[in-house]
């Protein structure tokens, strides 16, 4: 059991990496692949989303308002791969305003940022983001 336990772990890690890797293409339709259908998403600050179809439109969201890449990322996993959590930093550029936020105008911030994550079935079912956004709201002001 202690293999197959080590397995569930590997493909975890595997699946959490490629969900970043994608997003640092700035492949959306390659994450939304990585999503179960009823997928939670914790927004930051923010409430709880619900489905794939919510998630398409935070993505687009994301990509009018901001250019992000995530480095430094690392991953943890349990060892039975429902469960993981990642930390990486956010180096970014604040494009386009973002409702409720400060004016944009290309501010650039770097910024540590974590999730966690509920696999199920080789897919994440759950993503709940953290980043410190009182400390982002000073870097762009």
């Amino acid at each position: 059991m202690k293999i197959d336990g080590s397995r569930a772990h590997d493909r975890a890690i595997e699946l959490v990496l490629s969900y970043y890797a994608a997003f640092n293409r700035g492949d959306w339709d390659g994450m939304l692949a990585l999503l179960a259908e009823d997928v939670a998403h914790d927004l930051n600050q923010g409430p709880r989303e619900t489905g794939k179809a919510a998630f398409a439109v935070f993505l687009q969201r994301m990509a009018r308002c901001y250019r992000e890449q995530l480095r430094d990322v690392v991953v943890l996993a349990s060892e039975d791969g429902t469960r993981a959590a990642a930390e990486y930093v956010v180096h970014g550029e604040y494009l386009q305003t973002d409702a409720g936020l400060p004016p944009a105008h290309g501010q650039r911030y770097l910024l540590p940022g974590g999730a966690f994550f509920d696999l199920r079935d080789g897919r994440i079912a759950r993503v709940s983001n953290y980043y410190n956004l009182e400390d982002w709201l000073a870097q762009v002001r």
